[in-house]
């Protein structure tokens, strides 16, 4: 057993090790121990844990045993001697096996946490630069929309100019017409008054006449 803990814990450095240095090793037990905490692999590494802290328990226990024998007796025989190195090194052989594991899942953790992280963080890059290029043309869309905003405004001085200028042109042609009306309307009355007098001067003609054949009729007779 105690070759089999030495070989475990030397493992378990080799590969603590491993994880701290950024080489392909590291991607390759990475990837181990992703597919190790997947399925089945929690529960069997809860059961080894279980019972290398039960066997570390009962070597903890004889190792207390003897020394309460080795107290109350005054001496140690070479036998528990033994026994208590035994118990020993097997028990700091268990502890490091259980710290060494606990430390290789912390490093997995944090190793994952940190990937995790920074493919965030590269996501978050990619979103800002879309979101500069998209920045950048609403802020060139929004700079045409400016310039046709002023040729807009431009063109409505413009019109608005243009239509004073036929407004005061449209008031000038009324007053104008007005004017012509007025003077239309004058002919008009001077038209009526005229012929009047026209018509009355026919009549008096007309009636000179009618008096001149008469005389003339009676001179002859």
């Amino acid at each position: 057993m105690q070759h089999l803990l030495f070989a475990v814990v030397l493992f378990e450095v080799a590969v603590i090790m491993a994880l701290s240095f950024k080489t392909p090793i590291r991607k390759l037990l990475i990837m181990g121990l992703d597919r190790a905490k997947r399925g089945r692999g929690p529960v069997v590494i809860q059961t080894v844990s279980a019972t290398v802290c039960v066997v570390l328990v009962t070597s903890v226990y004889s190792i207390m045993k003897i020394q309460n024998r080795w107290i109350e007796d005054g001496a140690m025989n070479p036998t528990d001697e033994v026994i208590m190195a035994k118990h020993l090194l097997e028990s700091t052989l268990m502890g490091g096996f259980l710290f060494l594991g606990l430390m290789i899942d912390r490093l997995h953790h944090y190793m994952r946490e940190l990937r995790i992280r920074r493919k965030m963080m590269e996501a978050i890059k990619k979103e800002g630069a879309v979101l500069e290029s998209v920045k950048a043309r609403a802020s060139d869309e929004v700079k045409s929309l400016k310039e046709e905003i002023m040729s807009l405004k431009e063109r409505q001085k413009q019109l608005a100019s243009e239509f004073e200028a036929i407004s005061k042109e449209i008031r000038t042609e009324k007053t104008s017409g007005i004017a012509l009306e007025k003077q239309s309307e004058g002919f008009l009355t001077e038209f009526n008054r005229l012929f009047d007098e026209n018509r009355d001067l026919r009549a008096q003609l007309h009636t000179v006449d009618s008096r001149i054949s008469r005389s003339s009729s009676k001179k002859n007779t």
